[in-house]
């Protein structure tokens, strides 16, 4: 299935420090459709997450796409960020709609929407502890979505209303062009991954929507007023528990769409990076027939900006990011460094500690270090490192990250080493030398290949033990607490 001089089980290095791999593959399965926890009938009776794995290998190339011709099929800018963006929308809201406001019509392998594999379980039940098998942080059963941001505090969303700190849940999905990579990568049986930086890129014209719900609804959070309610089967939940880490019974909960990402690969517009990013969230002010017509552009990137120190001059304008000014008041709370774009769900507002020019400690809360493609851009792998990823999704002095006082242990914002997680380089390129760049996914080097490493090996691999802004490896709690 994969040619021989690129498939990888596990270099010497690796498997040294894991164990060998277990014969018995067939218990190991990438395929599941949720963590294992499922709601009885009398808890829940209506339609459940199936997991869409039937990669193509083959695709009509993207011509006369309509997101390049509503830009004249020029490069994207500031001036035309808004009409690329909603062009994007338009794209994909024949199916979106179904997703998300009539789900039990929503079937995604006829529609051509896959998902990525080994988000299920993660261990063999007789091999591991019960409590970490099932995982609750792993594919619920009644829509498929896993945690994105284990807590975001409601400090970082003060005036909106938000009464509690909240939990959110994301699912993601890959159209026909994009889902040609995950099989290049894993196959049809993916029990192995084909690390290698021929199939690590996406081809022209893929498309990732990934939606994001949150477990503050209407009651606690006056800006989710009327938008779409999803059941879902979950135990972390910060807005009811009090804290991420709480260790709960599932229950069918319900959770409300807050977040829509749409990105893709186009190499004419976005010349630099070869991607755009670009943000939808719910406002409920907006005009519209339903949920879908009120997600609303909050903005779209295409670059890092790599040549505007954001440090010296924090009011800068930027010439790869468009924020657009009328998107809710909410969204706006949790941009990136110096404003570029970063949803509510996306956790690039953090406490972090970095040395001034006298060496002294600076303690800075909720510090803008973060950016929607600066995270991307750390998508790598390295085969021959324990961690996999040898750069932190957030700017890092090392990899394991670690904290001071709970405070993220940072480079200083502007310098040489800061300014590592914030330049615009094309997605076959590594953060760091000698690892395989993965075209700005983070799915695969941040979950499905941690996951793999850890079924096949029964041994829980390092970035398991660390979440989205490092909180469970470095016992600290981000996101504005």
């Amino acid at each position: 299935m994969f040619r021989k001089n690129v498939r990888i089980l596990l270099p010497v290095l690796l498997s040294n420090f894991y164990c060998s791999f277990s014969h018995a593959e067939d218990e190991v399965k990438p395929f599941e459709n949720n963590n294992g926890y499922e709601p009885s009938k009398q808890e829940y009776n209506g339609p459940k997450f199936k997991l869409s794995f039937n990669y193509p290998n083959s695709s009509k190339p993207a011509e006369n796409t309509p997101w390049r011709t509503s830009i004249k099929n020029e490069r994207i800018t500031v001036n035309n960020a808004e009409i690329y963006t909603e062009a994007l929308k338009d794209a994909v809201s024949k199916d979106m709609r179904v997703l998300i406001q009539n789900y039990p019509e929503w079937n995604a392998d006829d529609r051509g929407w896959y998902n990525e594999p080994w988000l299920g379980r993660a261990y063999k039940n007789n091999l591991k502890p019960k409590e970490e098998n099932p995982n609750p942080k792993l594919r619920e059963s009644i829509h498929g979505m896993y945690v994105g941001s284990d807590l975001l505090n409601k400090n970082l969303f003060k005036g909106t209303g938000l009464k509690k700190s909240f939990t959110t849940y994301v699912l993601t999905y890959y159209d026909e062009t994009a889902a040609q990579t995950l099989y290049k990568v894993w196959g049809r049986d993916a029990q192995n991954a084909n690390i290698d930086k021929a199939a690590s890129q996406f081809l022209e014209g893929s498309l990732i929507v990934k939606a994001a719900f949150t477990t503050a609804g209407p009651e606690i959070w006056t800006a989710m007023k009327g938008t779409q309610a999803w059941p879902l089967y979950i135990s972390v939940d910060a807005t009811k528990n009090g804290k991420a880490d709480a260790v709960l019974p599932p229950k069918v909960t319900q959770a409300y769409f807050m977040q829509f990402d749409i990105i893709v690969k186009d190499s004419k517009s976005s010349p630099k990076t070869g991607w755009v990013f670009t943000t939808l969230v719910y406002d409920a002010n907006a005009p519209g027939k339903d949920v879908w017509d009120k997600m609303v552009p909050l903005g779209a990137q295409w670059g890092n900006d790599p040549d505007i120190n954001s440090a010296n001059n924090s009011k800068a304008k930027l010439l790869e990011n468009w924020i657009n000014p009328k998107a809710p008041k909410y969204a706006k709370m949790t941009l990136g460094w110096g404003g570029r774009l970063s949803g509510p769900n996306d956790g690039a507002v953090n406490d972090i500690v970095y040395q001034d020019r006298n060496g002294k400690n600076v303690y800075a809360k909720n510090a803008q270090n973060s950016g929607c493609m600066s995270c991307h851009s750390s998508a790598q792998w390295d085969a021959k490192s324990t961690m996999g990823m040898n750069s932190f999704l957030l700017p890092a002095t090392e990899m394991p990250a670690k904290s001071d006082k709970n405070f993220l242990v940072s480079p200083a914002p502007g310098s040489m080493a800061w300014m590592k997680w914030f330049q615009s380089n094309p997605g076959y390129v590594p953060m760091d030398a000698g690892s395989v760049a993965f075209d700005y996914d983070m799915v695969f080097t941040f979950k499905s290949f941690p996951l793999w490493l850890s079924a096949k090996t029964q041994k829980k691999h390092l970035l398991l033990g660390v979440g989205r802004s490092g909180k469970s490896l470095i016992n600290m709690n981000y996101n504005g607490k």
